[in-house]
């Protein structure tokens, strides 16, 4: 059966698994005391045997023997006093003695158990028999010292009383102390739920969108780790839906123009008769679409970069072999821009952990950006060395550089400098700035070295233990 809250299954799984001990331990423990009683009770028969002895030996066989040649019968009933009977019923009958000579006389026996035939020399001690419609324990002793045989029984239904007894003893406590427990268990496992209910509350009068941590005052220790998950959860969540809408936003202001552009450039060359002008026209709208797919490819690598997608896990990568492929691949916008670039490797390796997509993005968005911005016949050079920490990346051009009041703000999506060449669209160091964040690298912005134009210096962590900085350190504007 299925429950259907998690209140009923606790409290049904406590009392099946009390239940499931203490019915047992109640069965073994009635077994072992009704063992111990059986056996007090034949201890009870044997000794009396024995005082029958004792009391013999004193009163002289003889007597015994010249009194009556039938033997004696004691009667099972005396009469009492109605104050001595014990509410009117007597015991006596359950209870009963014979004491044979040796040829299996009988010499003195109780009535009701007159009639019952001497023992056999092969019978055991203790013996179960029937008489007078009951069955019966009895014990026997043979006397050698004085020639008879002394044999005492119980009737098996006055222990069974005692059993009966044993029986509502054992059984009244779990009978009643059951649907009591059940209570109480219900209660308790109530009352110690009470933390969940709070926390669905809390959730529950949550507003959407808030980054307010969930916050229970009282909340056990087992729960602790359930709001701490939760809460970086919502963060999480947050955070995606934030880059969503960023995203989205993006997109519709960065498209815009590109598209609008192209469309007019098609609509011209449409509407135009002369061949010179629609080819021109038709230039312009190639350049615009050419344009707008690299704007685009722009856009959704900074929105992998920024969904930590760049890759599932880390993995060691080889900086200077990324770093090589970069500018192999930007060896035609190299060409183009009349740029001299330089490649200092001071290591003939350099291993970190960490994205490949995402610091061949690093690279190459400095790269372009400082081609971007360097005149025809200035020079940039690209330096990768090993420290003893972390990895060392500088890019230095001698182009205009960027003031120190500046440097600040250059890292915000779609900010461009004034003096750029080219069609850059100001989500160049976004990019790079999301990629160090992925890595716990810190970004700094110095002085270039050739009396002009600008150093940016990236120290990334040889060990993805040493990237768990806060990302409001990562970027630094030095001055």
């Amino acid at each position: 059966m299925r429950l259907a809250s998690l209140h009923a299954r606790l409290r049904w799984l406590i009392i099946v698994v009390l239940a499931a001990v203490l019915l047992p331990l109640g069965v073994m423990s009635f077994r072992r005391t009704i063992a111990e009683v059986d056996e007090l009770s034949d201890g009870r028969l044997a000794q009396s045997a024995r005082t029958l002895q004792v009391l013999i030996e004193h009163a002289g066989m003889h007597a015994i023997r010249e009194h009556d040649a039938e033997g004696i019968q004691v009667p099972i009933e005396a009469t009492y006093p109605r104050p001595m009977k014990a509410r009117g019923h007597t015991h006596e009958s359950e209870v009963g003695f014979q004491i044979f000579d040796h040829s299996g006389q009988v010499l003195l026996a109780t009535a009701n158990l007159a009639s019952l035939p001497p023992p056999a020399a092969s019978d055991a001690n203790f013996q179960d028999v029937q008489q007078g419609g009951y069955s019966w324990r009895v014990f026997t002793l043979h006397d050698i010292a004085d020639d008879i045989v002394i044999r005492t029984g119980e009737r098996y239904d006055s222990r069974h009383e005692i059993t009966h007894s044993m029986w509502l003893e054992h059984s009244l406590p779990l009978l009643i102390g059951l649907p009591l427990l059940a209570l109480l268990v219900g209660w308790a496992v109530r009352r110690g739920l009470r933390p969940l209910e709070s926390l669905t509350r809390a959730l529950s009068a949550r507003e959407p969108g808030s980054r307010e941590p969930v916050v229970l005052p009282d909340a056990p220790l087992e729960l602790q780790p359930v709001l701490t998950a939760l809460n970086g959860q919502f963060v999480r969540m947050e955070d995606a839906l934030e880059r969503e809408r960023r995203f989205s936003a993006d997109v519709a202001h960065e498209l815009r123009t590109p598209l609008a552009s192209a469309m007019i450039n098609l609509e011209s060359a449409m509407t135009t008769t002369d061949p010179v002008e629609a080819n021109a026209t038709l230039a312009n709208a190639q350049h615009g679409v050419a344009a707008l797919a690299r704007r685009i490819e722009q856009l959704l690598a900074l929105a992998r970069l920024e969904s930590g997608a760049a890759s599932a896990q880390r993995a060691n990568v080889d900086l200077v072999a990324i770093a090589m492929d970069v500018v192999e691949e930007l060896a035609p916008v190299i060409a183009e821009s009349g740029v001299e670039l330089s490649v200092a490797r001071h290591a003939s390796q350099v291993i970190i952990q960490g994205y490949e997509a995402a610091i061949a993005a690093l690279l190459r968005n400095l790269l372009e950006n400082a081609l971007r911005h360097v005149p025809a016949g200035g020079q940039v050079q690209l330096s990768i060395d090993r420290g003893e920490h972390d990895a060392l990346v500088d890019v230095i051009d001698d182009g205009p550089g960027i003031p120190a009041e500046r440097r600040a703000s250059v890292f915000a999506r779609f900010h461009r400098e004034a003096g750029g060449r080219g069609d850059g669209y100001g989500l160049g160091l976004s990019i790079v700035q999301r990629a160090a964040q992925l890595h716990g690298a810190t970004i700094e912005l110095l002085d270039s070295p050739y009396g002009q134009g600008l150093r940016v210096h990236v120290a990334i962590p040889l060990s993805s233990k040493a990237a768990a900085r806060d990302d409001s350190d990562l970027i630094t504007p030095a001055q």
